[in-house]
């Protein structure tokens, strides 16, 4: 076994991090142990010295106690210092006093930024705070969030610079927490930048910055913020919006002003990396420098050196992002490497650099980019020796790339599905076809036309329409590829168990068609040196026949040892494609997603019902300059990425229950991103221009449109039935469909059935039309008592429905309300949760609990929610 003592202690360093970042006290005890178990074994099978097996458990505990030791530190001290008594939901008026400690971005109306927070009181004026009104703390980052409130205020705002001294107004409040199983968690995410406050602030007029009076390293920071500014608005001069914001992207890295529609479809071919600065751009720089500096009469040694200072240049003005960082590191080390004749192996660089990051920033584990820079770039070095072997019938240089496209592809395969759940069959030939010519043809001549635009303007101009005509084409294929919509495959987040098979199987089988391929060609017969004791000459040698698996493990590589490997990878890729399995059992899932409705359906058969999609509710037309580039969107942000983390590959119907815009707003994004069979809504259309989209995008993407009224009924299987109570049939069937705006009354309403429990869902109706269901449902079923199990509240326990007499016409167990959090409807209304509660129904509501999940089983309803 070949020893890498750096990659070795990196490697359990890692382990280490990721056990006490995840594991109780007492798990991290029991994973300790194990470690020493699975080292001792190691050191026996692979004869490794003690001594060398005591470093890496030692490595494994103190990256552990590491971690632990900043979690401690990551700490707020803001709640004691204002003396609140409940940090959960708080929101606190403060004056705070700092400096701003990052850049200042602004998308729309709201500019971002974080300080670090030196003074802070309860008392707010824009006047300097006295010993006697303001508390110092130990500095402590928080996140500002301002509104502006006028056009005029953008220009204010463009004044504010990282290092700048400011005395805030504004709110303080904690960041939201996932609110839905598998949700995004954003008050995690900034606990990873140790960030535990956001100070939301109305207008520029409560903001006073004063430009920095001495030079700091923040200082540096800040000018480096001006030169990328400055680069960018050179972009936005030479290239129109489009190509402006994809080369920003490209060069420098800023991601801001990328098209969200081309990002979008840049993500579902898994092309996202080009728009990153990584490792290959690091190289390009590194080369073309080396390249100058050597034709300047320049010694190697002197030019190694010269770069090795300028690396962290780059670096910074290309936003040192943990991909960036990583290259950077690993390319002064690498330079430093060859300088001085030490760490010339790739595993130890990478190693270095990895351990340099960590000890820098334990968070940076918690990272995407970082987790996929260095998994993707450890797998090339270890899996593109063994792919090369199996293209040695291509050219030299197509087998390398394809070699590198296709271990890329393989090797970030399963953290693209855990945490973007989708994976398109085009992607390898994408990145073969357009990754090369992006890097060394649209990069280079990107960086060209930013050096020539001050100072050429004629080659800039000629430099530019050549790299404006690149991305077209680039735009062009991008879409073109698109446009096959099959070529998507969504995937529900697989286990570490299963990530861990998928890479050991991985090596196995590439390991295994590297030795077939050489055995291949391996001579039938060898000369042999040795002499026989008998039978012939002392001084004669003589032929044996050796057989491709004459050794211990060349079984391993025989075809049928490959093809049962391959099976076994094939099987392996179909469990982990395959959507949860509910064994018999149906599940109703009642989203949080804020001031509407949502609810998945899944029954014991399998299929997957989607009642509603939320949506994000707007007044009136916004102002161009406040329009967001990435505008909230429940559909976008919240509902299509928990379908997607549920492995939801295909909706089996999507319910509509009426045209409003905060049940039927979030269903754009889902038509878009999931494929769809139905859409059963109430035959009515709603005078609105997001509806009218909607139902286009559904003819668009060949969804059969079904108009539902009552007495119908659905049976997705043999557990389960949908019978629909309302709207009403309508006397004249015409042709076109008739136009409602007030959509509430014509809701739809049904009773779902399932594995023998009974759940009623309402929409928004109202109290007429809960009368006339309860006039007519005795015609619809023989059921002399019709109690349901769980009601759905219609209109978010609104008071306009949900009247004494329906709730106990159905005497559910339990009633579930979805409304927003603080929502300015006042939804629920006390009248209704005082009705309920006056007949001891169980009240589950969003806004309190988050998602609510009902697992059916035969009669047996198991509840569990997100929020306790």
């Amino acid at each position: 076994m070949k020893k890498r003592p750096l990659s070795s202690f990196t490697v359990c360093w890692v382990a280490g991090s990721a056990a006490a970042c995840k594991l109780s006290f007492s798990s991290m005890i029991l994973a300790w142990a194990g470690m020493l178990l699975l080292l001792a074994a190691l050191a026996i099978w692979g004869k490794l010295s003690w001594k060398y097996i005591a470093v890496l458990g030692l490595a494994f505990l103190l990256a552990g106690c590491y971690w632990e030791w900043n979690e401690g530190r990551n700490v707020s001290v803001l709640p004691e210092v204002l003396a609140l008594e409940s940090v959960e939901g708080a929101e606190v008026s403060v004056q705070a006093r700092g400096t701003i400690i990052s850049t200042v971005e602004r998308d729309g109306d709201r500019v971002d930024f974080t300080i670090g927070i030196k003074g802070i009181s309860r008392s707010q004026n824009l006047t300097p705070l006295t010993d006697e009104t303001w508390v110092k703390v130990k500095e402590e980052r928080v996140l500002v969030q301002v509104k502006l409130e006028a056009e005029s205020e953008i220009n204010v705002a463009a004044g504010w610079h990282r290092g700048d001294q400011v005395i805030l107004n504004g709110s303080l409040e904690q960041p939201s927490t996932a609110r839905n199983f598998d949700g995004f968690d954003y008050r995690a995410y900034l606990l990873t930048k140790e960030v535990h406050w956001i100070l939301k602030i109305a207008g520029t007029n409560q903001v006073k910055a004063a430009a920095p009076s001495s030079w700091s390293f923040g200082s540096l920071l800040r000018w480096n913020d001006g030169v990328r500014k400055g680069m960018g608005a050179e972009m936005d001069r030479l290239f129109d919006e489009r190509n402006s914001g994809y080369m920003k992207g490209l060069v420098i890295g800023m991601q801001e002003d990328l098209d969200a529609a081309t990002f979008m479809q840049f993500s579902q071919l898994g092309l996202t990396h080009i728009l990153v600065i990584s490792g290959m751009q690091v190289a390009i720089y590194v080369a073309v420098l080396l390249f100058i500096l050597l034709r300047m009469q320049l010694t190697r040694e002197t030019a190694q050196t010269l770069v090795l200072f300028m690396i962290p240049i780059y670096v910074l003005l290309s936003g040192a992002g943990p991909s960036i960082i990583r290259a950077g590191i690993m390319a002064m080390i690498a330079l430093f490497a060859a300088r001085v004749g030490v760490l010339k192996d790739g595993f130890n660089i990478l190693s270095a650099s990895a351990l340099l990051m960590l000890v820098w920033n334990p968070y940076f584990l918690l990272s995407v980019s970082f987790q996929l820079s260095f998994l993707v770039t450890a797998g090339l070095m270890i899996y593109v020796p063994l792919a090369n072997p199996l293209l040695t019938g291509l050219p030299r240089w197509i087998g390398g790339t394809l070699a590198v496209t296709l271990v890329a592809q393989l090797v970030s395969f399963p953290l693209t599905i855990y945490y973007f759940n989708q994976f398109s069959i085009l992607s390898i030939a994408a990145n073969f076809m357009l990754v090369p010519m992006i890097t060394f043809v649209t990069l280079p001549l990107g960086v060209a036309a930013l050096l020539l635009g001050r100072i050429w303007t004629g080659a800039a101009k000629l430099t530019v329409t050549v790299t404006e005509w690149l991305n077209q084409f680039t735009f062009s294929m991008v879409e073109w590829m698109n446009d096959w919509s099959a070529g998507v495959t969504i995937w529900r987040s697989p286990s570490l168990y299963w990530i861990s098979v998928y890479y050991l199987l991985l090596y196995i089988l590439l390991y295994a068609c590297k030795k077939w391929i050489e055995s291949r060609y391996t001579p039938i017969y060898m000369e042999d040196e040795t002499r026989p004791l008998e039978g012939l000459h002392p001084n004669s040698s003589y032929a044996v026949a050796v057989t491709p698996y004459s050794t211990p493990f060349a079984l391993l590589w025989s075809p049928v040892s490959i093809s049962l490997l391959t099976l076994c990878f094939v099987v392996l890729l179909y469990k982990g494609y395959q959507p949860k399995d509910h064994s018999g059992r149906g599940e109703i899932s009642f989203f949080d997603v804020g001031q509407g409705d949502s609810m998945l359906i899944t029954t014991p058969g399998g299929s997957n019902i989607l009642v509603d999609g939320g949506g994000t509710v707007s007044f009136g037309q916004k102002e161009e300059w406040r329009i967001r580039r990435s505008p909230f969107e429940v559909g976008a942000k919240v509902l299509l990425p928990l379908l997607k983390k549920r492995g939801i590959h295909r909706l089996d119907a999507i319910i509509l229950t009426h045209g409003d815009q905060d049940h039927a707003g979030g269903l754009q994004a889902v038509l878009e991103g999931i494929p769809v069979s139905a859409l059963l809504f109430n035959g009515t259309v709603a005078d609105s221009e997001p509806y009218i989209k909607l139902m286009k995008t559904a003819l668009e993407h060949d969804v059969q449109l079904y108009s539902v009224h009552e007495g119908m009924r659905v049976s997705p299987d043999e557990d389960t039935e949908l019978m629909f109570l309302w709207p009403e049939i309508r006397s004249n069937m015409e042709e076109e469909l008739p136009v409602v705006d007030e959509q509430n009354h014509d809701s739809v309403a049904f009773r779902l059935s399932m594995n023998g429990c009974s759940f009623l869902f309402t929409g928004d109706m109202d109290k007429e039309a809960e009368e006339v269901i309860m006039e007519r449902y005795p015609q619809f079923t023989a059921q002399a008592y019709p109690q349901v199990d769980v009601l759905k509240a219609a209109h978010h326990g609104s008071k306009t429905s949900s009247s004494e007499r329906w709730i106990k016409y159905w005497s559910p167990t339990t009633t579930v309300i979805s409304a927003g959090v603080n929502n300015s409807y006042g939804h629920p209304s006390p009248e209704v949760l005082e009705r309920l509660a006056s007949d001891s129904i169980q009240i589950l509501r969003t806004d309190q609990r988050g998602e609510i999940q009902m697992k059916v089983s035969e009669g047996v309803i198991l509840m569990r929610y997100k929020l306790k």
